[in-house]
């Protein structure tokens, strides 16, 4: 059982670091597939492309649980509730079964319909397909993964979700070594035996993430909340969940739709700009590590209402995520040739890549702001107000300010990125209100229930 000291001991940069590193190999392990690939074949690596792209509209979907799953168990140890923690947690596991089982089975009998959808070329469809039948039909194995990471997070063991995620990247790189080189004799299977080695290493990862998170919280994982629901954990974690996912559709939409902008500038846009944002991810990294280690500590302060404490290290937190990654963008601008050499030798990429980087000194600082206080309010249970301001400002704001400075006045991607400036800062300044007004304190869920 959790003592009432348990905050106290967490510091912000012991929970953020293991973060920072599992969320790192999550994007190099999304990527381990298609470059190992590229040393088989371009059209598989093509095949995998679009189906990931697919799939990872649907893992979206499936954080809605694990987001309202996080909050919750944050919020119930703070306030010295293991029991209730431990029921929201196991009744989080079993939503998110029930509802990926049903995404799995329609990505399994649905996939070429999907594909087709999709307009791929009929020669990747063969191992588009394969690829989608084992890890789309096997997908709520991710889904499990998510909610039990974000429990364990939430009680605090975010260095055991790193150790299994490394473990998770070490199972996969060693079966995609055999399936795509076939050494010993092994048989070359290309992207079905990857596909396979991908849904054999999260299989393997859920399987020690349950067993950690049973192993460290015994007696306090009520097991027939898996069957037996309560009503009022399932609305607060269908109230969290579903604006937190919406928000993030939303946001996949618009850059979807921006992306649709870009391709009318050229091929050689869209290719600057994938190299660009992939740099770009590394800085994002620290932004939400901190945001996710401050979403725990606020949920635990909120908890065990401490308002005070939540409230400043909000803002703390926000001081530390500004500062970490404006250090970082001009680090990355400074070194942009390097890292843009990297990916291409064409000398016009490099040279607009490196502008776009220099912008981005101006850009990251916003989603610090965007990062950090959002997910702080969560952690309080104040969720629709992100989400509405949100979804106005990235179609209001981003979408429109790109198209306008981009296509029309023709600036191109320096405009594209004038508009994500405009949202990220916007909306930044508005969450930041949002915290100082203190609003949020009355939206407590674990102090609802008390009522």
């Amino acid at each position: 059982m959790k003592d009432s000291n348990t905050t106290k001991k967490m510091t912000l940069f012991a929970l953020t670091w293991p973060i920072f590193i599992e969320i790192l190999l999550h994007m190099l392990m999304g990527n381990a597939d298609t470059l190992m690939l590229s040393q088989y074949s371009d059209n598989a690596v093509a095949a995998v492309g679009v189906s990931n792209q697919i799939l990872s509209v649907v893992i979206v979907m499936f954080g809605f649980v694990a987001a309202g799953a996080a909050i919750l168990v944050a919020q119930n140890l703070g306030a010295e509730k293991p029991i209730v923690a431990g029921k929201v947690a196991v009744t989080s596991l079993s939503l998110n079964l029930i509802f990926s089982l049903l995404l799995s089975l329609g990505l399994f009998l649905f996939s070429q319909t999907i594909l087709k959808m999709m307009d791929l070329p009929i020669e990747l469809m063969h191992e588009a397909d394969s690829y989608m039948n084992v890890v789309g039909g096997l997908i709520f194995v991710q889904a499990l993964i998510m909610t039990t990471s974000a429990i364990l997070r939430s009680y605090g063991f975010t260095k055991d979700t790193m150790y299994v995620t490394i473990g998770m990247n070490i199972v996969n790189i060693i079966g995609n070594y055999f399936v795509i080189f076939g050494p010993f004799g092994f048989p070359v299977l290309g992207v079905e035996g990857v596909a396979y080695s991908t849904i054999t290493s999260r299989f393997l990862g859920f399987l020690t993430l349950l067993f950690i998170l049973v192993k460290r919280n015994k007696g306090t994982f009520p097991f027939k909340s898996f069957y037996k629901y309560e009503k009022a954990h399932v609305k607060d974690l269908l109230n969290i969940g579903i604006p937190s996912a919406g928000e993030q559709l939303s946001y996949n939409a618009s850059q979807m739709a921006i992306t649709y902008f870009i391709a009318q500038i050229g091929t050689m846009a869209i290719t600057t700009k994938v190299y660009v944002q992939n740099i770009m991810m590394f800085i994002l990294l620290f932004s939400i590590a901190i945001g996710q280690g401050s979403q725990i500590l606020i949920g635990h302060m909120i908890g065990a209402g401490d308002i005070d404490s939540a409230y400043k290290r909000g803002l703390k937190s926000l001081k530390i995520a500004i500062a970490v990654s404006t250090f970082a963008a001009i680090a990355i601008y400074f070194s942009s040739d390097f890292l843009l050499g990297i990916f291409t030798d064409n000398p016009t990429i490099i040279e607009e890549g490196a502008l776009l980087l220099l912008v981005t000194i101006i850009l990251e600082p916003g989603r610090a702001f965007n990062i950090v206080i959002i997910n702080s309010l969560r952690a309080t249970g104040d969720v629709k107000f992100p989400v509405f301001v949100g979804i106005l400002s990235m179609w209001g704001v981003s979408v429109t300010v790109a198209w306008f400075f981009g296509i029309f006045l023709g600036l191109g991607l320096i405009g594209i990125w004038i508009g994500f400036i405009a949202d990220e800062w916007l909306r930044g300044i508005l969450m930041l209100r949002r915290w100082r007004s203190k609003i949020w304190v009355r939206k407590s869920y674990v102090k609802q229930a008390e009522h």
